[in-house]
């Protein structure tokens, strides 16, 4: 999928008991996920920026699900270089919060509704790639 449909803005809610999520939503049905983005060497800078932002549009969220999210989300930058000296930054989503939407353009636009244009413009300028990696546990060796 590529990465300009993931973080298309989604329109907003429908009424909690017609809530629906919008077609093509970054949503996850599995018990984790794992996203690997690809960066562009330049714009680590703002990449790591609209990380910051994204956690703290989930956390100050009235949203319960969003909390949730902000508990299992966490971002993790490769020690290793990616392609074209890109640099590859991993989330690793442990559980999901399913069927929750996690479009980063929909997070955004909830936190920074002002902000919400140039933070996507920013965003979507930092990518080289991504990939998205549905997880099933297999087995837990710590139980």
């Amino acid at each position: 999928m590529p990465a300009a449909s993931l973080f298309a803005q989604a329109a907003p809610p429908a009424p909690a008991k017609q809530a629906t999520l919008a077609k093509g939503a970054y949503t996850f049905a599995s018990d984790a996920a794992i996203t690997v983005n690809v960066i562009k060497a330049d714009k680590t800078a703002d990449f790591e920026m609209i990380v910051g932002k994204l956690q703290e549009a989930l956390q100050k969220s009235a949203k319960p699900e969003r909390a949730q999210q902000a508990v299992s989300w966490k971002v993790f930058k490769a020690a290793e270089t990616g392609p074209s000296g890109s640099t590859m930054y991993v989330f690793l989503i442990d559980p999901v919060v399913k069927d929750t939407d996690y479009t980063p353009s929909t997070i955004l636009a909830e936190g920074f509704p002002q902000d919400v244009r140039p933070l996507y413009k920013m965003l979507s300028e930092a990518y080289l790639s991504q990939t998205i990696i549905n997880l099933s546990l297999v087995s837990d060796f710590g139980k």
